[in-house]
């Protein structure tokens, strides 16, 4: 395979390495996406983002996580591809349609409505998932909500105190979660939203846009907060509006880093 071109774009930090197959089509693996995905021999990213064509939207969006796991959605992502294409698309992913909204200074998505149905977030079994009657150590009675791929939102007095390293993947791989999770730690700071976020495959990370609107919409849903609200994560802002029965609105930032060049047959 000859060099083929790549953009390492961010959202808040949360970075990608995105690839348009559309004219040089690609083969992806999870062992080709570990390999791009390392930060120390490969490429470095949070995830690898896939264009393709699309028959129902503009183009389709895959995404795969560091670990090589293919998963159905991600807001930053979303956010930076409509970045990267420059104007208003529509965009297909294994989550759902998505659309954006193209502004120089900022993009917002149309993340589809959220679904509250333990069947729908996946769980394991039919049980409350406003409050799942669960606890891992001092994390209890998350409420669990689908947003393109299942999140478990936890509201929390002080959000740094929680060891998420060591509670993170005890959460994501319970057996509660037959398609994993994302760990969402929430704690409300007046009118806004603190949250940090151990995303399913990847680990801690800098922001999670789906986490941003899992936390709001629980923070919504339980009148915490009122819509729109400003949700605060490590690697900057993002502000989500939803009113229930509706679709949420996520806009925030994204960045373009660097194009570059590859040659995927030295990935695997």
């Amino acid at each position: 395979m000859t060099n083929a071109r790549f953009h390492k774009m961010h959202g808040l930090g949360n970075d990608f390495v995105i690839i348009d197959t559309r004219t040089q089509p690609l083969a992806m693996s999870k062992a080709r996406a570990r390999a791009i995905a390392d930060r120390r021999t490969g490429i470095g990213c949070d995830q690898i983002i896939i264009l393709e064509s699309s028959d129902i939207a503009d183009l389709r969006m895959r995404i795969y996580n560091a670990d090589g796991g293919e998963v159905e959605s991600c807001g930053n992502a979303t956010r930076c591809v409509v970045a990267l294409i420059g104007k208003d698309i529509s965009i297909e992913t294994a989550g759902g349609l998505l659309s954006g909204q193209y502004h120089q200074d900022a993009v917002a998505i149309n993340m589809g409505a959220p679904r509250f149905e333990w069947q729908d977030i996946p769980l394991a079994f039919a049980m409350d998932s406003s409050a799942m009657p669960m606890a891992w150590d001092d994390l209890s009675a998350p409420m669990a909500v689908n947003v393109g791929n299942p999140h478990a939102i936890f509201f929390v007095d002080q959000a740094d105190a929680i060891d998420l390293e060591r509670l993170g993947p005890r959460i994501e791989n319970d057996s509660a979660f037959p398609e994993r999770v994302n760990v969402n730690i929430a704690q409300i700071d007046g009118a806004q939203i603190r949250l940090r976020v151990w995303e399913r495959g990847v680990g801690e990370t800098m922001a999670c846009g789906t986490g941003a609107c899992a936390a709001a919409v629980a923070a919504i849903r339980q009148r915490l907060v009122s819509s729109p609200v400003d949700v605060a994560l490590k690697g900057g802002t993002l502000t989500i509006a939803w009113e229930p029965g509706g679709a949420i609105i996520m806009t925030g930032g994204a960045a373009h880093v660097f194009t570059g060049q590859a040659n995927w047959d030295d990935f695997g």
